[in-house]
């Protein structure tokens, strides 16, 4: 398997993508207007406590108030009775400065989330304040490996003095280092702590107390893996950062990284320019001939397979069954590239065999085994459909590059230019009983009059008779199929 990381870097942009076995895998993307803010830690003040929902708004000083529940509020275990979260009036009040932390970004009307469990990552660790936990990567699987692991972290953190400041959880990226390497993590979190409890001390509400590293520095800190081969970067002063960075933190991965100056730009060598336009669309085409439609609405993306062209070689059942093993393993790529999250409906072409449906679950569960998000998947129900939840937490690819079209306002469809025709109708008569004038003039689209001029013209002599006012036609070109104007002359 090979895997690269291409890093495209512009004045207001700035994009990451992973590229395995020359297909486009997940991509990242960072404004310098519209910076994703999850990591980050701020002061900041209780705005509105709301007892129905056991949560409360805090102001940090961004555009929207963001949200917090109880149950990601950190509170002492002598404080919960029965293992229930306690009332969130007992737990803030309005006015009150806290220190949070971003978990998901604002999406859409929604304002940030947030918690109070604090947590920050560094290459080989993710550092906790005030806990007192010590895990481990359930990505390192090695029994042996996890203890040699879990004994060097704590005998380094006696030796720093860290055992009552926090606990640690041992990132996948550990697995083989030496103690030396995790004990300089833990020495630098020792001193970035000492700076941010400085800060919680000195500033007032809202402000920014930690902000987390760019994009092309966290892909470094959370993305590489021994799989990758290459990190292609094409711009020279990045590079040189990159590279600093990993010669001081991951020598290993120094050979790795590439600055790119060819003609061309380093999407376009790889396609990703073409696999980020096709992931806008509502169809993919599977090799076989089938084919996927994803539609992505506000609870819930749904998925629906189709054998399309392919009809197979040997029976119907042979071939609807190939169709939704190759759409199992495509779908888990678009989820990826897409970066869909919340719950997910998969429609798979109804499958009478049950070994077949066991083998489609089994090919959905291997495909999204190297997906870095969490995931969730339920068995087949009886409609024939699996659900399936992905976290969340930052704007999927539509989201980030789209808007609602300002022609059909996001429905995906428009009127007929006929329906129009008999709105303009309904208008009309509305306005010829309601004012006392001779003529109407009527703005509209070309198609909705050419209509209006053709197929309607019978019904528009019918409608000046009734009325007793002459109608006249006007195309205006910047007017959409459903935009129309009644002016009075």
């Amino acid at each position: 398997m090979s895997e690269e990381i291409l890093i495209n870097l512009t004045p207001m942009e700035t994009r990451v993508a992973v590229v395995e076995n020359g297909m486009l895998q997940e991509v990242f993307i960072e404004r310098l207007a519209s910076k994703g803010i999850v990591g980050n830690i701020y002061k900041g003040k209780v705005v509105r406590v709301l007892p129905g929902m056991q949560a409360a708004f805090i102001d940090v000083g961004l555009e929207r108030t963001c949200f917090i529940h109880a149950s990601d509020i950190a509170v002492k275990e002598g404080d919960r009775r029965n293992g229930e979260t306690p009332d969130i009036r007992s737990l803030v009040r309005e006015g009150q400065a806290i220190i949070i932390q971003v978990i998901k970004d604002p999406m859409g009307t929604k304002g940030a989330r947030l918690t109070t469990h604090l947590s920050v990552p560094s290459r080989y660790l993710v550092f906790m304040p005030g806990n007192s936990h010590l895990g481990i990567s359930q990505r390192i699987d090695e029994e042996e490996e996890r203890n040699r692991l879990k004994e060097m972290a704590t005998k380094a953190i006696a030796e720093e003095q860290m055992t009552d400041l926090g606990g640690f959880i041992i990132r996948t990226a550990a697995e083989g280092v030496c103690e030396d390497e995790l004990i300089a993590d833990i020495h630098f979190f020792k001193r970035l702590w000492g700076a941010l409890e400085k800060k919680m001390e000195e500033r007032q509400a809202p402000s920014i107390i930690y902000e987390d590293l760019p994009l092309h520095m966290r892909t470094m800190r959370d993305l590489i893996r021994p799989e990758i081969e290459k990190i292609r970067i094409d711009s020279r002063e990045t590079y040189e950062t990159v590279k600093q960075f990993t010669d001081e933190y991951i020598p290993e991965v120094g050979a790795k990284v590439e600055y790119y100056p060819g003609p061309r730009p380093v999407f376009d060598l790889y396609g990703v320019e073409d696999e980020m336009q096709k992931a806008l669309g509502r169809k993919v085409e599977l090799k076989s001939g089938g084919y996927l439609i994803i539609d992505q609405t506000e609870a819930m993306t749904t998925i629906d397979v189709n054998t399309g062209a392919f009809v197979g070689r040997r029976n119907q059942e042979e071939t609807i069954f190939k169709t939704n093993l190759e759409a199992a393993t495509a779908l888990a790529r678009q989820l990826k590239v897409r970066n869909l999250g919340g719950i997910i409906i998969i429609d798979f072409i109804d499958m009478k065999d049950a070994e077949h449906r066991r083998q489609v679950h089994r090919a959905l569960d291997k495909a999204m085994a190297g997906d870095h998000t969490k995931t969730t998947i339920t068995g087949v129900s009886e409609l024939g459909l699996i659900e399936m939840t992905r976290k969340r937490t930052r704007e999927s690819l539509e989201h980030v590059l789209c808007e609602a079209c300002p022609v059909c306002d996001g429905r995906g469809s428009v009127k007929t230019p006929e329906t129009v025709c008999f709105d303009i109708f309904r208008e009309i008569l509305r306005e010829a009983r309601a004012y006392e004038n001779d003529t109407l003039l009527i703005l509209a689209s070309q198609s909705v009059v050419d209509r209006l001029l053709d197929e309607e013209s019978a019904s528009v002599g019918d409608l000046e008779a009734f009325i007793g006012k002459t109608i006249r036609f006007q195309v205006e070109v910047m007017y959409g199929q459903e935009q129309f104007d009644v002016i009075l002359l």
